[in-house]
């Protein structure tokens, strides 16, 4: 039997040295806590959602027109690259877990959790982006809620682009006014 030798801040020095093995499993040791499949499944569904969101907002910056919409037009890009870069923070995580991230676009849209909009007023559009900010963060809340500390890279990655999304939410809220 092998007998546990702790240091003196009481770390297990046997499972630190068993991290050393199974290295196709990448970052993944064994003493990882989460539901690793529970986990790829949500965020291959925030994945969806940032990338239908970065569509969604694509289409509002190169469809909104009318005199003094250009602060709007910067707005959509703005957020258009932002949430590009959440998609790819979520991509590189699912891969990190040894997952596969699913960018399947005939599943895209019932795999979001936001809806897709295709307006052509312009506070429809805002409108439409601040309900999809809303429904993103309140996903993202209850992803973090549900890994907790279990997963705590994850859950920091999420925690971090929850931000971005609640700031997403007053720019849109903001230009509403």
């Amino acid at each position: 039997m092998e007998e546990k030798k702790h240091l003196a801040h009481g770390f297990d020095v046997g499972a630190i040295r068993r991290a050393a093995a199974n290295l196709d499993d990448g970052a993944v040791t064994e003493g990882y806590q989460a539901d690793r499949e529970a986990v790829i499944a949500m965020l291959n569904d925030a994945l969806a959602t940032e990338l239908l969101c970065v569509l969604r907002y694509k289409r509002h910056y190169y469809t909104v027109s009318g005199p003094n919409t250009g602060h709007i037009k910067a707005e959509f890009l703005e957020h258009a690259q932002q949430e590009q870069d959440h998609a790819d923070r979520i991509a590189e995580r699912i891969v990190q877990l040894n997952g596969s991230p699913n960018f399947n676009p005939a599943t895209l849209t019932a795999r979001s959790h936001a809806e897709y909009d295709d307006s052509d007023d312009v506070q429809a559009m805002i409108r439409a982006d601040l309900i999809a900010e809303r429904v993103a963060i309140e996903s993202y809340r209850q992803m973090i809620q549900a890994i907790g500390d279990r997963d705590p890279t994850t859950t920091k990655m999420l925690t971090d682009i929850m931000a971005v999304e609640e700031e997403h939410a007053d720019d849109m809220r903001d230009l509403l006014a």
